[in-house]
């Protein structure tokens, strides 16, 4: 499925916006700061029921009471969001719902300017890269990151109140450990999936014979044994008095790291900048590969002006693992490389 347009009102610094797609390569041009991300955020919106960088009142343009974003798919089906200045709706075939069902949400690989970081970045901004990934390829994760991380929040929200007792978090408690338990169990085997074939995917852009992983560091899993739930409690409960003197939760998968390994060393540091950027590229291929052979769907591809982070030879690399996927590509000029103006 395709997108043939999206229309945007008073979204970010959007009074009125629409954008024809091509069923190939579409190109959005304009300067910094004219609003080209936004297009592809309000894509991302309406293909995954949220957006990718911030919440519905940063979205809204300033001075006014309401936005509204409007996806038209090839085949006539539409997706609308509106926010009224206090919840955000969606209209799925003349019915609202506050939630995109799943049913209606489409696969996408989102491309941007500080994925090219991702290497020398922070775990936390690792984690929120594979979180949103693995939540486009499997619902089941998207709903257990979601319920982690409110229940992490209430939790945390409650060790810094001064009188408070073990059963006012165990509620929290079980929520962390029945989510905590399942995501460390599918952070594990989504990671396996990338690593048997990141290296050759690498191989296949630099031409080397250089070793890529990814190395999933977790608490919650001891000699390759997933933690149970019961276990997970247990932890949590154990560490009741600890987490109240320093005021958070200490154990859980919100501490969990994914550490790019380069010829068996940290990549942060061992890898040159072309190389982390091959990387990048290797990991981005074998997402949609990953999506399209479990979804049975060729995503999207959502590009947000990183031709200028690469070379000639990483962009034309790009363009042809991409080449029968529709691609959007935000960029400050027009590019004149031949194969993205036929794709």
């Amino acid at each position: 499925m395709l997108i043939k347009t999206i229309s945007l009102t008073n979204f970010r610094n959007h009074d009125t916006y629409k954008l024809n797609c091509k069923p190939t390569t579409t190109l959005i041009l304009g300067a910094n700061g004219c609003g080209k991300t936004s297009v592809l955020e309000a894509i991302y919106i309406l293909t995954q029921g949220k957006s990718f960088r911030a919440t519905d009142p940063d979205i809204l343009k300033r001075g006014t009471k309401f936005y509204r974003i409007e996806l038209e798919y090839n085949n006539g089906e539409k997706n609308i969001a509106i926010y009224d200045g206090i919840r955000k709706k969606f209209q799925i075939l003349d019915k609202n719902t506050y939630r995109l069902p799943n049913k209606n949400k489409y696969p996408v690989i989102l491309f941007l300017p500080s994925d090219l970081n991702l290497i020398s970045g922070s775990p936390s901004s690792r984690r929120k890269y594979f979180d949103r990934f693995f939540s486009i390829l499997n619902s089941k994760y998207s709903t257990s990151i979601n319920k982690y991380e409110k229940a992490l929040l209430q939790r945390n929200k409650l060790l810094k109140e001064d009188s408070i007792t073990p059963i006012d978090v165990f509620p929290w408690n079980v929520l962390l450990a029945k989510n905590g338990a399942m995501l460390s169990s599918l952070r594990q085997n989504f990671i396996n999936q990338i690593n048997e074939s990141l290296t050759s995917t690498y191989h296949s852009i630099a031409d080397n014979q250089d070793e890529v992983l990814i190395e999933y560091q977790t608490e919650t899993i001891t000699n390759n044994n997933h933690i149970t739930e019961n276990q997970y409690l247990q932890i949590l409960e154990k560490n009741y008095q600890k987490d109240r003197l320093i005021g958070h939760t200490t154990f859980g998968v919100h501490r969990d790291n994914f550490e790019f390994i380069f010829n068996h060393k940290i990549a942060n540091g061992s890898a040159s900048r072309g190389e982390t950027r091959s990387i990048i590229l290797a990991l981005k291929f074998i997402e949609a590969r990953i999506i399209t052979k479990e979804l049975k769907k060729a995503p999207i591809i959502l590009l947000d002006d990183v031709f200028s982070e690469l070379d000639n030879e990483r962009r034309a690399c790009l363009i042809d693992n991409f080449k029968n996927h529709q691609v959007i590509i935000t960029s400050v000029e027009k590019f004149t490389d031949k194969d993205i103006e036929n794709n």
